[in-house]
């Protein structure tokens, strides 16, 4: 009987043990859009093309749907500040240049080989808190001179 009883416990103390082995959690779903900052187009109408993320502590604007010569403004919605940490995500072979236009102009190059987006982060100064807003313009890539 004793055998038993410590059979028994030993079953109970593996089964429950398994809820925490490595293979027993969940993949992490997709991240869950937010709206932290206004995105209009060119043409002043919202831009829901282009969504938003938290990775962290960075906001990710997702530039992907961005092809050809285009461009969109960022601002922050009303009485919110900018995030401290702001990501251009975009897909390699879709745009080329990206130009960012704040209290600085910044240019990213877009590398053209891969096939996973890439998160480009603003540097700081290119925009303060007092920046009234961020034009964020992108062009294709351009074929090699020679």
């Amino acid at each position: 009987m004793m055998l038993r009883s410590i059979a028994i416990a030993l079953c109970l103390l593996a089964l429950t043990a398994c809820g925490h082995m490595p293979w027993s959690k969940k993949a992490a779903g997709p991240p869950q859009p937010v709206q932290e900052l206004t995105i209009t187009g060119a043409d002043g109408a919202p831009a829901g093309a282009f969504p938003q993320y938290w990775k962290r502590n960075t906001l990710v604007v997702d530039l992907q749907a961005a092809s050809g010569n285009g461009s969109v403004t960022l601002t922050p919605r009303a009485s919110a500040k900018w995030p401290v940490r702001i990501a251009l995500r975009v897909r390699p072979g879709t745009v080329g240049l990206l130009e960012v236009q704040a209290d600085q102009r910044m240019i990213l190059p877009v590398t053209q080989t891969g096939d996973k987006p890439v998160d480009l982060e603003l540097v700081p100064g290119v925009y303060t808190q007092s920046s009234p807003q961020m034009v964020v313009r992108w062009e294709p890539a351009r074929a090699p001179s020679q």
